[in-house]
Formats: structure tokens, sequence, C-alpha cells
């Protein structure tokens, strides 16, 4: 398939559903071979299905070292060196700092950080020997600003954009720009889990939780999956070559920077 992507290799991390797989659709469509990775097979086959051009599919679990090198080597063998990732794998929990134990602590910090920390790990040395690659890691307003009862989240995401900053600099000669995106709350099967949290914990309907949760937005209205795809597919082309180490909010004016 043709486009301004064609040739390039891209993995998309959480690539089956919600944000993850609207990137991957973004990036198909403009001729990139993708790469889908995620825990569950049956979840990345079906959407692999519905991308244009050049897909496969490999299991990984972004916690697990092992799970990580294996499914680069699988995604390299099919179709050669990654020149483009988009750490999108994640999850959100909230609790209050006092009910937040070390288990919570460690579970947000490993998917949404170390998880990172490893697929760039796997990608970055191809990369750099090639003088060219696209990092792109889907962050949070949750690592711009701080939100209660979210403080493993928050920690982990604020992570994220240390990281992408330390990257981008190490990087800067390399042609390799990283860059964080960072979504408010987004029409995603995430935000659905949100808000049956805040129904259990408050017994206000899922319209009234989703309604106070809009308030925050000037715009308002929530993100859509395309418009966060959106800004990551302007990262990955040509174009954009002077743009690293950037936390970009697409958060309809939640957060001015």
């Amino acid at each position: 398939m043709r486009g301004p992507l064609s040739k390039k290799h891209a993995v998309v991390t959480g690539g089956g559903t919600g944000i993850g797989a609207a990137i991957a659709h973004a990036l198909a469509g403009q001729g990139a071979k993708v790469t889908l990775m995620g825990r569950t097979l049956e979840r990345l086959v079906s959407t692999a299905a519905t991308l244009p051009g050049q897909v496969q599919s490999c299991v990984a679990d972004v916690t697990d070292a092992v799970s990580v090198a294996a499914a680069f080597e699988h995604a390299v063998a099919g179709f050669g060196p990654v020149d483009i990732l988009v750490n999108n794998a994640g999850a959100a929990a909230s609790a209050p700092f006092a009910k937040t134990g070390l288990a919570l602590w460690n579970d947000m910090l490993a998917v949404n950080l170390t998880g990172t920390y490893l697929c760039c790990q796997a990608a970055l040395p191809a990369m750099t020997r090639a003088r060219f690659g696209r990092i792109v890691n889907i962050a949070s307003t949750a690592g711009l600003t701080g939100y209660a009862y979210t403080s493993a989240y928050c920690a982990a995401k604020h992570g994220v954009i240390g990281l992408t900053r330390s990257l981008a600099l190490e990087n800067a000669k390399a042609g390799v720009t990283v860059n964080a995106v960072c979504p408010g709350y987004t029409e995603t099967e995430m935000l659905q889990r949100t808000l049956d949290n805040i129904t259990n914990k408050t017994g206000r309907s899922a319209a009234e939780a989703k309604a106070e949760i809009v308030k925050a937005y000037p715009q308002g209205r929530l993100v859509t999956p395309q418009e966060v795809a959106n800004a990551v597919l302007w990262l990955c082309q040509s174009g954009s070559d002077a743009i690293t180490g950037q936390a970009i909010a697409v958060a309809g004016g939640e957060i001015l920077q």
C-alpha cells in the first residue's frame, strides 16, 4: 500500500482496542506496515482484519522483559527493523492514596512506565543505526497535572513524560524523535470502566458521572480516539522532524501549557 509511510514498520502496543486501534488504522492508512502488540491474540487478530495493507499481530506483556524481547524479535522477523514505535499499552486504576497499596502502585508503574521503558529499549538500537526513528509515548493529561485518587497512575504518567524528554535529548542527533501525546478523557472502553467505578462508589448514574467529567472540558465534549491518532500520525510523518521532547495535550482545552 502506497503512502507517505510506505516501507516504514510501525509497532503499536495495546493495539487491539480504543486509542491503539485508532492509531494503527491511521498509520496503516498512510502505508505503514503495522505490528499490533497486546496481551490478547483474539482481539489483536480481530483488529488486524480491519486494517488495510500489511498487518501482523504479536502477543506481548509489556511488563515482562522476556515477553517484550520475544515480541519484537517476531515483529522484526516479519516486517524488518522498527521505524515507528507507539507505546500505547497502559492501564488506569483509582484509589485514595491511603488505600493505594504497594501492589496497585507497582501495577501502575509496571504497565504504564516500565512497559514504555522496555519497548523503547527494544526498538531504539535499530533506529539509531538507521539514523531514523519515531517514538510516540501515549501518556495522559495525568502526566501534566495532578488528579485526586489516581496518585499511582499520575506518578507513572509523569514518569513517561520524564523518560520521553530524556530520550529525546539523548537521541537528538541520531535522527530519532521522541514525543508524548497526552489525551484527556477519551471515548474508549477505559472511560466506560471509569464511569462504572464512579457509579459504583457514588450511586450517580453513568450519564451524571460523564456530565461531571465533561464540565472540565472547555469544548463541552470528550476526546475521540481518532483525534489522538491524528496527533500521533502527525508526529510520525515527514515535516515533524524538529518536534522532539514534547508532551502534547489532546484534551479539548482542559490543559493549557
